[in-house]
C-alpha cells in the first residue's frame, strides 16, 4: 500500500516524470509547474511506493462568478501507467479532498472522466447551475463538483474559473 504525502521540493524531478508518462505528454506537467511558480496550489500530494513517487494530485485556487464559495479545481491527478487501476488515484483523491476540506475549502470543481469522479460524490456542475469558464470546448457532463459540506452550494450559479494557468492547456 503506497504512503500519501505532501510533495516536497525534492520530488519535483520525478513528479514530472509521473505526469509526462500518465499523460503521455508534458503538458499537465508543464500546467503543475507553472501553478507552483504562480502561488496557486492549495494542495499537493504524491503517492510513494517503496520510495519511489508513483502518484501525484494537485488541488488549485478556483472560483465561481459572483459568488463567495471558497472552490478549490482538481488537477491534474497522475498515477505511472503500471501502478493504475490499484487504487493509488483513489488514495490520492480522497487525502485531498479531505485536505481541502480541513483548510475550509466548499466545494471542489474537475474536468475529468464521468465514469470515475462521481465515485467521490462529484456530480455535473449543471445541476447547480454552474459552467464552466470552457463550456463550448468541454462535455457538459465532465464538468463537475463536489460540495464539501451540506449545502455549500445553496444559491451558488455562474460560471467557475480554474487559475489563469490552465487557459494555456485548453
Amino acid at each position: 500500500m503506497p504512503i500519501i504525502r505532501q510533495e516536497y521540493r525534492q520530488d519535483f524531478e520525478d513528479i514530472r516524470e509521473v505526469i509526462e508518462e500518465a499523460f503521455n505528454q508534458p503538458d499537465e506537467a508543464d500546467l503543475v509547474e507553472a501553478l507552483r511558480d504562480g502561488e496557486k496550489v492549495i494542495v499537493a500530494l504524491v503517492a510513494e511506493e517503496e520510495r519511489a513517487v508513483v502518484g501525484h494530485i494537485l488541488f488549485s485556487h478556483a472560483s465561481i462568478d459572483g459568488s463567495n464559495a471558497k472552490v478549490a479545481g482538481l488537477a491534474p491527478m497522475a498515477v505511472l501507467p503500471e501502478y493504475q487501476n490499484q487504487g493509488i488515484g483513489t488514495l490520492l483523491a480522497q487525502e485531498g479532498l479531505d485536505e481541502c476540506l480541513s483548510q475550509g475549502y466548499d466545494a471542489v470543481i474537475v474536468l475529468g472522466h464521468t465514469d470515475y469522479y462521481p465515485r467521490f460524490g462529484f456530480k455535473p456542475a449543471s445541476e447547480f447551475g454552474i459552467r464552466s469558464e470552457w463550456q463550448d470546448q468541454i462535455q457538459d457532463d465532465a464538468f463537475m463538483v463536489l460540495e464539501l459540506h451540506a449545502g455549500a452550494l445553496d444559491g451558488v450559479e455562474g460560471i467557475a474559473r480554474y487559475a489563469d494557468e490552465f487557459s494555456e492547456l485548453i
